[in-house]
C-alpha cells in the first residue's frame, strides 16, 4: 500500500500537468492549440489566427485600433485538416505588402509598451523571444512602425506560458495590424501583443488548425523576408482609396505623405505573389543601363558626306559610324573601294572602324 505522502505527491502533480495544459489552451477567442502548436515552432503544424482572435497565450490586452474582420467560417472544435499548400516568399521592402490609413496608427504602440511595463515576468519573456533587454522594449517598440498586413502571412508567434515565450507557426489573416522594423519584417501582433519571428516553413503536407475565414485559401500565403537594407521608410497601400503613401519608419502616421517617386505601378494585393515582371523589391523593375548611350554623341559631324576621301584620317572619331557596314545610307563603295587600292589615302584606322559600331550595337542590344 503507498503512503499517504506519495498519494499525496502523485496528486499534485497531476494537478499541476492539468493547470499547465490548462494555460496552454487558454488564450480567448476559441483558439485551439493543436500539440507541437504550443511550446515549439513546429513547421508542420500551424495555426490560423483570424484578425481579431488573440491566439493561444497573448502577452497583453489588443492594442489593435483597426475595425475587426467578419466572424471567420468553420468552429474552433472543428476537425483539423491537411493541404497542400503554397508559401510565397516576399521581400519587406516590397511596396504594398502592407497598407493602412493616412495618418492613422494600426496599433496604439505606447498602450503596448505601457502593458508589457505592467508585468514583469511577461516583459521578460517578450524581451527573451525579441532578442532585446527588458529595458529596451519601450524604445524597441517606438523604433518599429504599424500596418497591417494586405495578404495572409506565416509567421513564427510567440504565446506566453508559465513564465516563458512558447514559439509555433501561425497563419495571420490580412488585414492583421502589426509592427514592421525597418527592413520590413513583422516584430509584433497588435491583438495580443505577442512577439514575431521569420517563419519555418514546411513542404508537402501541413496541419491548418484553428478557424478559417472566408477567402483564405493555403495557396496563397507569404513569407516576409528581410529587405536588403534597413530603410527609412515603408512605401504603404492607403486602404481607404487604394493609393500610395509613405510612412516613415518609426512613425505612427503622423508624418504619412505622398511619395515622391511612387512606384510605377498601380496598389494591387496580387503584386505580392510570383509573376514574371513583377518587382521584388522597392526599385523600379525597369531599370535603364548606367553607361551613356553610345548612338548620341556618335553622330557624323558632317552628314553630307557619304564617300571616304583623302582626308579620312583627318575626320573626327566619330566618322567610321558613316562606313559601318551594312549601313542604309552609305553606298556599298567602300567595301569596294579598299581592297581595290591599297596605296591610297592612309588606311590604319580601317579595322578599327567596325569596332565601334559593334560594341555600340551590343549595348543596344542589353539596353533593350
Amino acid at each position: 500500500m503507498r503512503s499517504p505522502r506519495h498519494v499525496r505527491r502523485t496528486a499534485l502533480a497531476a494537478l499541476s500537468a492539468g493547470v499547465l495544459l490548462a494555460v496552454a489552451g487558454c488564450g480567448g477567442g476559441g483558439d485551439r492549440t493543436a500539440k507541437g502548436t504550443t511550446g515549439t515552432a513546429e513547421a508542420k503544424d500551424v495555426l490560423l489566427q483570424p484578425l481579431a482572435s488573440p491566439g493561444p497565450g497573448p502577452f497583453t490586452a489588443s492594442t489593435a485600433l483597426t475595425a475587426a474582420s467578419p466572424s471567420p467560417t468553420g468552429g474552433p472544435d472543428a476537425d483539423p485538416t491537411s493541404a497542400t499548400r503554397t508559401v510565397h516568399r516576399v521581400s519587406g521592402a516590397v511596396p504594398g505588402l502592407y497598407g493602412g490609413t493616412r495618418s492613422v496608427a494600426a496599433c496604439d504602440v505606447e498602450q503596448q509598451a505601457s502593458l508589457l511595463a505592467g508585468d514583469e515576468d511577461k516583459a521578460r519573456a517578450f524581451a527573451g523571444a525579441s532578442g532585446i533587454e527588458a529595458v529596451q522594449i519601450p524604445g524597441y517598440l517606438k523604433s518599429l512602425t504599424p500596418v497591417v498586413l494586405r495578404a495572409d502571412a506565416q509567421v513564427t508567434s510567440h504565446g506566453y506560458s508559465a513564465g516563458s515565450a512558447t514559439a509555433f507557426q501561425a497563419v495571420l489573416q490580412a488585414g492583421t495590424a502589426v509592427l514592421v522594423d525597418s527592413r520590413g519584417m513583422p516584430r509584433v501582433r497588435c491583438a495580443c501583443g505577442n512577439p514575431l519571428a521569420p517563419p519555418v516553413v514546411a513542404d508537402g503536407e501541413v496541419a491548418h488548425r484553428g478557424e478559417r475565414w472566408p477567402g483564405y485559401d493555403p495557396a496563397r500565403v507569404l513569407a516576409v523576408e528581410p529587405g536588403v537594407k534597413a530603410a527609412t521608410s515603408l512605401i504603404i497601400v492607403n486602404t481607404d482609396d487604394n493609393t500610395w503613401i509613405e510612412r516613415a519608419m518609426g512613425d505612427s502616421g503622423g508624418r504619412d505623405r505622398t511619395p515622391d517617386d511612387p512606384p510605377p505601378f498601380e496598389p494591387d494585393a496580387d503584386l505580392l505573389f510570383p509573376s514574371p515582371g513583377r518587382p521584388t523589391e522597392s526599385a523600379p523593375p525597369d531599370t535603364a543601363p548606367t553607361g551613356p548611350a553610345p548612338s548620341e554623341p556618335q553622330e557624323p559631324t558632317d552628314p553630307g558626306a557619304p564617300e571616304p576621301s583623302d582626308d579620312f584620317g583627318d575626320t573626327p572619331p566619330e566618322e567610321p559610324w558613316e562606313y559601318e557596314e551594312g549601313d542604309p545610307d552609305v553606298a556599298p563603295e567602300p567595301t569596294q573601294v579598299f581592297p581595290a587600292e591599297p596605296d591610297g589615302p592612309p588606311e590604319p584606322e580601317a579595322p578599327a572602324a567596325p569596332d565601334e559600331p559593334m560594341e555600340a550595337g551590343l549595348d543596344d542590344v542589353f539596353a533593350g
